[in-house]
């Protein structure tokens, strides 16, 4: 059987799936490693909390920027081709983040990252209709998805668990070593894929001119920065103000990302017909767990409760924000794609620098309780929305409650 004709088996176009999630899996696992590695890091430089989680800003701001130049930019070069040179790029970075000895080339190595983020996020995200047969898409769009939950359930914790082993630089080293072999999946089980659709900016442009668009957006902004600028600095909440010790730091970090799993699977299943609402009451259990850590967070098993209800919540996050977009401009789903990209990471980067310098000048509990005021805001903007929805007579087409 010829090479061509093993491509286009069933097992192959799955394992090209596989070959995409398993991308996303280590970009998602290297962009937010540094949360549960911020204390070695900082100690290792000489940094505060604060100045330590700009290797979480980084990424993101870059990746804001990357989703549109790059998607935009390289619209006619064959797809396959793009995401195994940004799996380059990404083991680079991964090897500089293990090797530098000064902190700027540490963040030399996060910017980097961001520009594999929104290059593959806005590509491999939406390629599933290209890999698997259109009665299967919707399946492999949730197992490409699945990457998001799954690098907070097994990334990070094995991460953190490694670097208390060995020390924070050999995560990266592995990482770098993961990237190569998503690099050989993506080779060997993923077909050339040429450019089929260009997306210009006068899309881009048109989809952003929405009014649910613009909805998504800022629920979208205010839940991640009240999510990352709080969940960015966790461990030194564990650690200060819970007492936990260094080596259930990684548990803890476990059960949060298990939490995820299941939270990205609910919302799965209820996204489709109630998505208002599945947002919204995310956000709801995001605000009450980041508020209520300040009091019930001080012992072992009362942050480890929260963290199970703060991983719920945001589970249900990526999957409501994406869909959200997706509602809003079904004739454009590449463009929603990137605006979800970009919008994510800008807000992810603006939280966690937010927090930090919050940090830097009072307390982490202080920290905690701004971002559950900050998702209480979003949960006000959804309702807002849905009041004026139903005042105007008309139905929303993104809220499908």
């Amino acid at each position: 059987m010829s090479g061509a004709a093993l491509v286009r088996t069933p097992v192959f176009r799955w394992l090209g799936v596989v070959a995409v999630t398993l991308g996303i899996f280590s970009i998602v696992t290297v962009e937010i490693l540094p949360i549960g590695l911020l204390t070695p890091i900082g100690q290792d430089f000489g940094l505060s909390p604060g100045r330590t989680g700009w290797l979480m800003t980084a990424p993101g701001l870059v990746a804001a920027v990357a989703a549109p130049v790059v998607t935009v930019t390289t619209g006619r070069v064959d797809r396959r081709l793009m995401l195994g040179v940004l799996m380059v790029v990404l083991a680079g970075a991964d090897v500089l983040a293990a090797v530098a000895d000064v902190y700027w080339l540490e963040l030399v190595s996060r910017v980097l990252v961001g520009l594999v983020i929104g290059g593959f996020w806005s590509i491999g995200a939406g390629l599933a209709g290209r890999l698997v047969p259109e009665h299967q898409v919707g399946r492999a769009t949730a197992v490409i998805f699945s990457a998001v939950p799954l690098g907070s359930v097994l990334g990070v914790p094995a991460g953190t668990w490694l670097g208390e082993l060995g020390g924070w630089r050999l995560p990266f080293v592995v990482l770098g070593g993961l990237s190569v072999l998503v690099l050989m999946a993506l080779v060997v089980f993923v077909p050339p894929l040429p450019a089929e659709q260009v997306t210009r900016l006068a899309v881009l442009w048109e989809v952003l001119r929405l009014r649910q668009t613009q909805v998504g957006l800022v629920a979208t902004c205010l839940i991640v920065v009240a999510h990352f600028g709080t969940y960015t600095y966790v461990t030194p909440f564990l650690r200060d103000v819970t007492g936990v010790r260094p080596e259930l730091m990684s548990t803890l970090l476990l059960v949060y990302g298990v939490a995820g799993l299941v939270g990205n699977a609910v919302a799965g299943l209820t996204v489709d017909r109630w998505l208002r609402l599945t947002f919204g009451g995310a956000a709801c259990m995001l605000a009450l767990a980041t508020l209520l850590l300040p009091l019930a967070g001080r012992t072992t098993l009362g942050a480890a409760g929260l963290l199970v209800v703060w991983g719920l919540a945001y589970g249900a996050v990526p999957v409501s924000s994406m869909s959200w977009f997706a509602a809003a401009a079904p004739q454009a789903r590449e463009a929603a794609t990137v605006l979800f990209t970009s919008s994510f990471q800008a807000t992810l980067s603006a939280g966690a620098l937010v927090g930090g310098l919050l940090l830097d000048r009072t307390t982490v509990s202080v920290v905690m309780v701004a971002g559950g005021l900050t998702a209480l805001l979003m949960v006000g903007v959804l309702a807002l929305e849905s009041v004026t929805q139903n005042t105007g007579g008309g139905r929303d087409v993104a809220s499908r409650l």
